[in-house]
């Protein structure tokens, strides 16, 4: 109770300081009165009384600062009055102000933004409760001697060569579902599987369009401890038999975008893929499923409904052992080790395995791995992990750049003001006193500056998705602000204050007050000043060559990437895709829909040609199959494999890619007729070398698992960019869509000289007037395919670029700064060697000769330092080494210029002192 009455005291004194400063003199007055009084009574005369009761008590106003400075709220005055005058200060010194809290607020800023990136992507953990408690399955494979050998999703490669997949079969997932509850490792098993790669066809009140999806086992919600904020979840009884449970739980996304959140969805029946599928349920706001934690899936499905929303020619993957294609999820049990959950289930697996698909003598069992799946499957940490801890050091740097600038900008202030620390000392003002004015004055400034690139950061948070981003494609990773934002851009802002504020404040009450306050002694402090700036100048310029040579790289690397060979022409042509919902159009009916959309299309006033593609090409999205030519051995392990793409009969004439002997695609290639391909010239030299292969044969189970399927080859194509622009053309066959068996999704590209806007509604009304129920979805031209490809790369050279013209900027100021506080100090004795006979040329060359300096140590401390960190990102390029001559040569160049441009006003401005003015400076 005393410190809170303490407190309640202290702040009424604040509120009332006028009334208690008069309380506390009558106080002081009255006792100065008793002691007189008190003299009086013992026979000294009423003015010797007071006199001496006076000289007693001492000053008033010293009396009531030492009954101040005994409670709390007299720190907090002075911590007032050491705000205000600082405030004062800064607003005298315009800009210095300004160029402070500009440098400071790009810095914070740059950092803000990476860390909110570097949050979402590295950080935050499913909408769930206790996300910790969430483990995820996984496989690492041998391909070559693994008995598992088709699969759907994700993998990712181990350093030894393997593969790490979370795809399981939905067999081996109910075994392993009922084994653990017959002897619990963990609470229960749920699974999904991810759609965002597969789009569903939706029809929602006659309006065609398109909605990703996410298929859930049916304890999904209740094992994750999820309820919807309105309606029900999916329950396990809609998770039985296949087709069992028509229903659907929205996003409250989708919920937002096409029903205006209005309560009357619950019950709604839509259109998926033309299966009428009925809404149970909206999931609360921030909810994006098991799968990840930026982006969530539009709708939510039973598994039960996968032979019916997404049917496969081979039957229902519900029951097919060999297809592995869904992720596994538990949740841990209390006291149970993540080693003990692993070691149970990995015994499981293996016998899940042998019971489902054959395993020959010579084929290894994959390694069970339980990983956390806090953050679901974790593709964008997996994707941009290494890019983020890579612009988080960039924008590190040009943090410490712009700390460095300030610091400099702190020790020259402070060297103009040391007469002014000098005074304040002499008329009894503590060191301590001084020093946290000083401070006070530093964290003003940093605080306004993290003030204003906290703001920064908030408008600029979603600049990176947007880059990333693509009118077909969201943004793989979303920006949310939240506290703890707040807390880095806060915590960045008062260490910058005080780290950077400390040297300069402290070297001003370093000052010898005696030597100080005479005119001509001042050089003599000043020289340990002059050190420490041309110290962090070369700091400066380290730093500068540094994300300079950054900016370079990753430029150049653009540039060559724009500068490959596509080996096809990308201009003029659009692309669309069109999926053909399984329901209506069943196998072999969309190949001849597709077919009909093809006729149709090349039909409109406008278009050129007409093809269609399996797999875009520069999409990042490829295929493979087996390759076994007849007549030679047979390949072993992945040499059996190769790139194929499923095309259209005008496919190399639409794509200008060369027949260079053989034939193309032709009317006589019917679905009808024998099967045909055309291989590219890497396939052509890898299997058949030095012969002529047309007219040769070859196996494939292009069909699906019909390893009896026999091509006959009947052209050479010359080589052409498949899935990235990174990677050499590899060898590839192409196939003809219409002798496929099925083709559900299948992207169009239509060659015309007139613009997408313009062609688009024609193409629009000739694809409804075969099948109003079709969208056309990802529009886009190659052009913007290819550019998309290479968003990361473009990225990358962008903030680069951005951030080496910051440094370059914050580097000349540093420069000019430090320049011409010297000439200011050096006033004198270039006015002694102007008087002595030197000429206005040769101060010219001496003070560019003194930067020159500057700039040569820091620049070699900055490639030794480039040089040794440009390893790091060396996947990250694209045709040149991390350690380029002609980038290193160049950012030196660059430097050093910029160096001799910022030295020169200074340099200038000290050749035209007039010496009798310079002699009587000080």
């Amino acid at each position: 109770m005393p410190l809170l009455q303490n407190l309640i005291s202290g702040i009424k004194s604040l509120l009332h300081n006028e009334q208690r400063s008069r309380d506390m003199e009558e106080e002081l007055r009255s006792f100065e009165e008793a002691s007189a009084e008190e003299k009086i009574r013992n026979g000294v005369s009423p003015h010797e009384a007071h006199r001496a009761a006076r000289i007693e008590m001492g000053s008033l106003e010293t009396v009531k600062q030492k009954v101040r400075s005994t409670t709390w709220e007299s720190t907090a005055e002075s911590i007032w009055q050491d705000l205000r005058y600082a405030v004062r200060m800064l607003r005298g010194s315009p800009g210095f102000t300004l160029i402070a809290i500009a440098s400071l607020a790009l810095g914070i800023g740059a950092n803000t933004i990476i860390f909110t990136l570097a949050k979402g992507v590295l950080l935050d953990r499913l909408a769930v409760p206790q996300p910790n408690q969430v483990r995820l399955f996984a496989i690492i494979r041998d391909r070559r001697t693994s008995p598992l050998h088709s699969f759907w999703g994700d993998f990712y490669r181990t350093p030894d060569g393997r593969s790490i997949t979370h795809s399981f079969s939905y067999p081996v997932y109910q075994l392993l579902r009922q084994q653990n509850l017959a002897n619990p490792a963990l609470e229960d098993l749920f699974a999904f599987k991810d759609l965002l790669g597969q789009r569903l066809t939706a029809t929602i009140d006659g309006h065609a369009d398109t909605v990703s999806g996410q298929l859930v086992s049916g304890n999904f919600y209740q094992q994750l401890g999820v309820q919807p904020a309105l309606g029900r979840a999916i329950q396990p009884s809609d998770d039985t038999t296949p087709g069992s449970g028509p229903v659907a739980v929205i996003s409250d996304g989708l919920w937002a975008r096409l029903f205006g959140r209005s309560p009357s969805v619950i019950g709604k029946t839509i259109q998926l893929n033309l299966i009428p599928i009925t809404i149970v349920g909206v999931n609360p706001p921030g909810f994006t499923g098991a799968a990840s934690v930026q982006i969530s899936p539009d709708v939510f499905l039973p598994f039960s409904m996968q032979p019916t929303l997404i049917p496969d020619r081979k039957g229902s993957l519900l029951e097919n052992p060999n297809e592995w294609w869904m992720s596994i999820m538990g949740r841990a049990r209390p006291g149970v080790s993540n080693e003990a959950v692993r070691s149970a289930f990995a015994v499981w697996l293996e016998q899940d395995i042998r019971a489902t698909v054959p395993v020959r003598k010579n084929e290894s069992m994959p390694d069970l791995v339980i990983e956390s799946g806090s953050q679901g499957l974790a593709a964008a940490t997996h994707d941009y992990a290494a890019p983020i801890y890579v612009l988080s050091a960039l924008t590190g740097f040009v943090l410490l750049l712009a700390c460095a600038n300030l610091a400099n900008l702190l020790l020259a202030r402070s060297a103009a003001r040391q007469r002014e620390m000098s005074v304040r000392l002499a008329l009894g003002a503590s060191r301590p006193r001084v020093l946290r004015q000083l401070l006070t004055e530093s964290l003003l400034l940093s605080s306004l500056g993290g003030i204003a690139g906290f703001a920064l950061g908030y408008l600029g948070r979603n600049i990176i998705p947007h880059l990333l981003s693509t009118a077909w494609h969201p943004a793989p990773f979303y920006a949310r602000f939240d506290l703890r934002i707040f807390a880095f851009a806060a915590a960045v802002s008062i260490v910058t204050g005080i780290l950077f504020g400390l040297a300069p404040a402290w070297l001003a009450t370093r000052t010898d007050v005696n030597t100080s306050l005479k005119d001509a002694a001042s050089s003599a402090t000043r020289r340990r000043k002059g050190l420490a700036g041309r110290s962090i100048v070369v700091l400066q310029v380290a730093l500068s060559m540094l994300l300079v040579v950054g900016a370079g790289l990753f430029a150049r690397s653009l540039i060559n990437l724009n500068a490959t060979s596509l080996g096809f022409d990308p201009h003029n042509l659009l692309l669309f895709a069109i999926q053909a919902p399984p329901a209506r159009y069943p196998a072999p009916q969309d190949i001849a829909l597709h077919q009909r959309i093809e006729e149709r299309l090349a039909q409109v006033p406008g278009v050129q040609s007409v093809t269609l593609i399996e797999n875009p090409l520069i999409s990042h999205n490829r295929s493979n199959i087996t390759f076994l030519p007849t007549g030679q051995p047979k390949p072993t392990g992945d040499e059996q494999d190769r790139d194929v793409n499923g095309v259209g009969q005008s496919f190399f004439e639409t794509y200008r890619i060369p027949i260079l002997y053989g034939r193309s695609f032709g009317p006589t290639d019917t679905a009808t007729s024998p099967l045909v391909a055309v291989i590219n010239q890497s396939l052509a030299h890898t299997v058949y070398p030095n012969i002529d292969p047309v007219g040769k044969t070859f196996t494939s189970n292009r069909h699906q698992g019909d390893h009896e399927a026999i091509y006959q080859i009947i052209g050479v194509s010359a080589d052409a960019k498949y899935d990235a622009l990174q990677e050499d053309p590899p060898p590839t066959f192409y196939t003809l869509y219409r002798q496929s068996k099925e083709e559900q999704f299948i992207t169009y590209t239509i060659k015309t000289q007139l613009s997408p806007a313009a062609i688009l509604p024609a193409l629009r009304n000739a694809v409804q007037s075969i099948d109003k129920d079709l969208p056309l979805r990802d529009i886009r031209t190659q052009t913007e395919q290819i550019e998309a490809s290479i968003s990361q790369q473009r990225l990358f050279a962008t903030l680069t670029a951005g951030f080496g013209i910051l440094a370059l900027v914050l580097a000349c100021i540093g420069i000019y700064g430090i320049m011409a506080y010297n000439v200011a100090r050096r006033t004198n004795e270039i006015g002694v060697r102007m008087a002595l006979g030197a000429r206005a040329r040769q101060v010219l060359f001496m003070v560019l000769g003194e930067s020159s300096w500057l700039a040569i140590v820091g620049v070699t401390a900055g490639l030794i330092a480039a040089v040794a960190l440009s390893r790091f990102i060396g996947s990250m390029l694209y045709g040149l080494k991390p350690a380029d001559p002609t980038t290193l040569i160049a950012a030196t160049l660059i430097l050093l210029a910029v160096a001799v441009a910022a030295a020169y006003g200074p340099a200038r401005r000290a050749s035209h002192i007039d010496p009798m003015q310079a002699l009587r400076h000080e």
